[in-house]
């Protein structure tokens, strides 16, 4: 009987090991921290709702307008009622990421994977990297602050163990460029979580990032907001993460941070994600997008794939899949999903290279066929093609919002005004402080 390891218990690991467990192939999930909460948005796509079978008790809330803020504080709104009409059909879920991989993980454990509360030290890959594969690892089931050591020999072996995957290393995948992640749950105030009920802001400026956005998205009882960079600015982080609060701090005002997190993030596809007997999925094997930064339905929808092709090509875990059955996982993936990649990477190359480009995207985000096309694409995962008046039509938009653009990008950032409170109250508001905790922010006047 085939016998597999799964490394790392997020979205790709756990769908990963419950097709494994499904199909009877003996798996074994390992994840050190049960109660992880990666610092990520949360959003994910309607698409992986349905497709992973995901239950509303993980969603804390279903966006339906999605606001877009420029440099100079233009909003545009972006809603799936003008879109779709008015309905509860359509949505884009907010998770908190705790909640939703402690479902999936315990969803394949019930289904027969091991669960393992293991953080893996080393692993040797046999001869030519082909295994079998030697695991070492510390065992915290017991809850032992030092971990139990332990060993076990595995057929094949699945990394699903983020941006800096030890499996990665193990079966020498490249060289890798990370991005950086920083994010801080803020509760605020009744009237101010109000506003934030069914709606995203997602903020764009040099001063928020000089690549990416920054993000105001809803949990529970709490937003989070963040920033992300890439790997060469790295070390501006936290000034950019203090930008998105500036920009922002009308709207948190009175907030509270009750969580600060930061994490890497691939930039780009490993150059190796198959060799021997050993996979890569999901952040590991750098499965998140330019332009929006998704990660969450390419991790599961890849730990799904490469999983189903290991049944496939074992005969349901009785025999043992070869390098060449691996890399058809790869082929199909980059079939299905390589144009979304490439066409995310020109836009993110397009208009987030200054603030007139960055004015000019928040521009044409206000047109309607601009809508659909983002929204048809984000919720389905579907490739979108355009009739040839669309495509005509959005190609003079882009090049008139860009010379537009140029007049617009401001000299100074100023903060976006308050959605629920008139100004004066907001200012004597800000006069004590705007947020309480989390990063040190310098002063700055409204």
């Amino acid at each position: 009987m085939l016998r597999v390891a799964v490394i790392g218990g997020g979205p790709s690991g756990s769908c990963a090991a419950e097709i494994l467990a499904k199909a009877g192939i003996k798996t074994w999930l390992f994840e050190r921290k049960l109660d992880n909460a990666k610092p990520c948005g949360g959003a994910i796509p309607l698409c992986m709702v349905e497709e992973f079978d995901l239950p509303e008790s993980i969603i804390d809330r279903k966006v339906r307008h999605m606001r877009m803020i420029s440099p100079s504080n233009r909003e545009v709104d972006i809603s799936l009622d003008r879109v779709y009409g008015k309905s509860d059909n359509e949505f884009i879920g907010m998770c908190r990421r705790e909640v939703m991989d402690a479902f999936m993980r315990n969803r394949a454990s019930d289904l027969g994977a091991t669960l393992i509360n293991g953080l893996v030290t080393s692993i040797h890959t046999g001869d030519n990297n082909q295994g079998p594969y030697k695991l070492s690892y510390s065992d915290f089931t017991n809850g032992d602050k030092k971990g139990e050591l332990k060993e076990l020999t595995v057929d094949l072996l699945i990394g699903a163990d983020g941006a800096n995957s030890r499996v990665a290393k193990a079966m020498d995948a490249g060289d890798y460029k990370v991005a950086i992640a920083f994010q801080e749950r803020i509760k605020l105030p009744k009237e101010e979580m109000s506003y934030y009920e069914d709606l995203a802001e997602m903020y764009v400026g040099t001063d928020v990032s000089p690549d990416f956005y920054g993000w105001v998205f809803p949990k529970y009882d709490h937003v989070a907001v963040g920033t992300g960079t890439m790997q060469k600015n790295q070390s501006l982080i936290k000034g950019l993460q203090e930008g998105v609060r500036n920009r922002a701090k009308k709207r948190l005002v009175n907030g509270e941070v009750i969580k600060v997190e930061a994490h890497p993030i691939p930039e780009h596809p490993r150059p190796r994600r198959v060799v021997g007997r050993m996979a890569l999925v999901g952040d590991a094997a750098g499965y998140v997008t330019k332009s929006s930064g998704e990660g969450i339905y390419f991790a599961a929808k890849s730990g799904r794939m490469c999983a189903e092709e290991i049944v496939e090509a074992s005969k349901n875990g009785q025999v043992i899949p070869s390098e060449k059955d691996l890399k058809n996982y790869l082929k199909k993936w980059d079939k299905k999903y390589g144009t979304t990649y490439k066409v995310l990477e020109i836009l993110q190359n397009i208009f987030y290279r200054n603030d007139s480009a960055r004015e000019a995207f928040v521009e044409m985000c206000d047109d309607m066929d601009v809508q659909r096309l983002t929204f048809d694409s984000y919720l389905y995962k579907k490739v979108v093609s355009m009739k040839p008046l669309q495509q005509l039509k959005i190609t003079m938009l882009t090049l008139g919002s860009i010379l537009r653009g140029k007049a617009l990008a401001p000299l100074k950032y100023k903060p976006v005004d308050s959605a629920v409170r008139e100004n004066k109250e907001v200012e004597k508001m800000l006069e004590n402080y705007s947020i309480k905790g989390g990063i040190k922010v310098k002063s700055s006047k409204v």
